[in-house]
């Protein structure tokens, strides 16, 4: 870096000096906090983009969100060149330069890293970020203070694609860097139109019924409902209505949203009798998450939800079918056959019914640490890789090999015979690729691939919530002096330290039937996080309840060790 542009950072960083006595950490969410704690690390995130996009020589992406934290939070996270989440070698130096204490220390922070990575300043290319922010009041001010960041190194572009999901900034970025057009209309036109594919190739002209038919979507309040009924406009033929948009007064995530509807497992505000036997869906604040439920009764406000799992089984067993058709001779041999590596990719939060249903199903089942940053990574492994957290996140990523395989087998088959099985397979397969958002989770795509496939299959949402019946679970969280304490291998299923703890928790998990429990460590709080599931009720809370005092005897306040 030469001394203009050393002086351009000194300068507009000034401007945006940090909080006192606040530490903020770069996770899987990136940094989250009060909004009013958040310009000057907003600033700083501005510069790390611009950085990454010239190592990189790649459009960034810079999304200005909490998801689903509550309105008065706000917070950052970058999107790498392929649309996924920022890399993890990186996230050292975003914790180092968003918690410098004085300009002058965030200089030599940022000069040290540009010339450990080599990252080049010769001019021949600039830097250029893509901005997008969610509904919240403060995203605004923040997004000026990204642009100032951004806008510190020379030459650098900040392109404002104005409010969006989390999810569109992520598949404008990847789009952006495949050479493909990425505005937001873009985006519409491609799910809407691969999903009219699917709708059209749904077997014996099978279209949707009228009334109980009827899509709910409750839209958490935020920037998600707002986007769906843009989309709405150019799906003829699928009845939607949405509640929750954000434009009736209502507060973003509060009483609402799929977090909310997940995890207290009641309908969100603005549902209640009126929508018994209906199928309903929510979005999460950034619409990155997904879950649907039903209204099982008018004399209670507790729903029957098909969360994540149920979504990730339903996306097998469609991929599986279509597959299964693509390999089957047809009259005439064509091309070669490829067998595609298919796997689903769950962790240890997975309920225990589902990965059993997975399995049942022939399938390969992998578990992964917690966190969507593994999920990811271990699905692109496969031909064809599903994941899904229960909290509804999740996506299902192809691979370049397969899906220039899949193209040709298209075009071959269209040159045979048009009409064969195999045909609407591929073209089915094809529409999948293009519909999912392979870049990140995403419930506005997430939501029409369901869609698509009940009524392929001809199913309501009882037949769907009926693929298999969840295990009881209980979670718990035990508070204790260090949670570094805990190590885990195995996908976090078993405890290697302290020693001991792993043979006491099998001992209590052999008194249950079905039963299975795990303990983790909190990312974020010295808490120990306790999952406990057994064949009723009763049994997953007494198991549950029985680990966490082992957790507390080895481990708490109480323990001497």
């Amino acid at each position: 870096m030469d001394e203009h542009q050393k002086s351009l950072i000194l300068n507009s960083s000034s401007r945006f000096p940090p909080p006192h006595g606040v530490r903020l950490s770069y996770g899987t969410a990136g940094f989250r906090a009060d909004a009013s704690l958040l310009q000057s690390t907003v600033f700083r995130v501005g510069i790390l983009a611009a950085l990454r996009s010239l190592k990189t020589h790649s459009v960034i992406g810079l999304m200005i969100t909490a998801s689903h934290n509550k309105a008065s939070d706000n917070g950052i996270k970058v999107a790498d060149p392929s649309g996924g989440m920022l890399t993890p070698d990186w996230e050292p130096f975003a914790d180092a330069i968003a918690n410098a204490a004085t300009p002058q220390h965030l200089l030599q922070l940022i000069d040290e890293f540009v010339k450990k990575e080599n990252i080049p300043f010769d001019g021949v290319r600039s830097a250029e970020i893509l901005l997008g922010r969610d509904t919240r009041p403060s995203g605004e001010s923040l997004l000026e203070a990204a642009k100032q960041g951004i806008n510190s190194i020379v030459d650098a572009l900040a392109i404002d694609m104005g409010i969006l999901t989390t999810p569109q900034l992520h598949w404008m970025v990847r789009a952006r860097n495949k050479g493909m057009k990425a505005t937001e209309v873009d985006y519409y036109e491609q799910l809407a139109g691969s999903f009219r594919c699917l709708i059209d190739l749904i077997p014996n002209g099978q279209k949707f019924q009228e009334i109980d038919d009827k899509l709910v979507i409750d839209g958490a309040n935020g920037v998600g409902g707002e986007k769906i009924e843009v989309l709405k406009k150019m799906l003829n033929g699928l009845p939607i209505e949405v509640r929750n948009s954000g434009k009736g007064g209502g507060i973003l995530n509060e009483g609402v949203g799929a977090d909310y509807v997940q995890k207290e497992k009641v309908v969100p505000q603005g549902f209640g009798s009126k929508d018994v036997g209906t199928r309903c869906a929510s979005l999460d604040g950034d619409a990155d998450r997904l879950v649907y439920f039903s209204v099982p009764s008018s004399n209670s406000n507790v729903i029957d939800l098909v969360d994540g799992d149920k979504i990730l089984s339903l996306f097998a067993v469609f991929i599986k079918e279509q597959l299964s058709v693509l390999s089957t001779e047809g009259d005439e041999k064509i091309g070669d056959n490829y067998q595609a590596r298919f796997g689903v990719i769950q962790t240890a939060y997975a309920n225990g019914a589902s990965t059993d249903y997975l399995k049942q199903l022939g399938l390969e089942v992998v578990f992964t640490p917690t966190g969507v940053k593994y999920l990811h990574e271990q699905a692109a492994r496969y031909d064809i890789g599903i994941y899904f957290e229960a909290n509804g996140h999740g996506t299902i990523l192809f691979s370049e090999c397969f899906l220039s395989w899949l193209e040709s087998r298209y075009n071959e088959l269209s040159s045979k015979n048009k009409e064969s099985e195999q045909h609407k397979a591929a073209l089915r397969l094809l529409a999948v690729s293009k519909l999912i958002n392979q870049a990140v989770g995403d419930a506005l795509s997430g939501l029409l691939l369901v869609e698509a496939i009940l009524q392929h299959m001809g199913w309501s949402i009882h037949n769907w919530a009926e693929l298999y019946q969840d295990l009881p679970s209980r979670q718990l969280k035990v508070k204790v002096v260090d949670r570094t304490a805990v190590v885990t291998a195995n996908a976090e299923t078993m405890v290697v330290r302290p020693p001991g703890i792993q043979d006491a928790i099998n001992a209590e998990i052999a008194k249950y039937p079905q039963g299975r429990s795990f303990i983790r460590p909190s990312g974020t709080e010295d808490v120990i996080r306790v999952y406990a599931e057994a064949s009723t009720q009763e049994a997953a809370d007494s198991l549950a309840s029985s680990v966490a005092k082992l957790v507390d005897q080895f481990l708490g306040f109480g323990s001497s060790r």
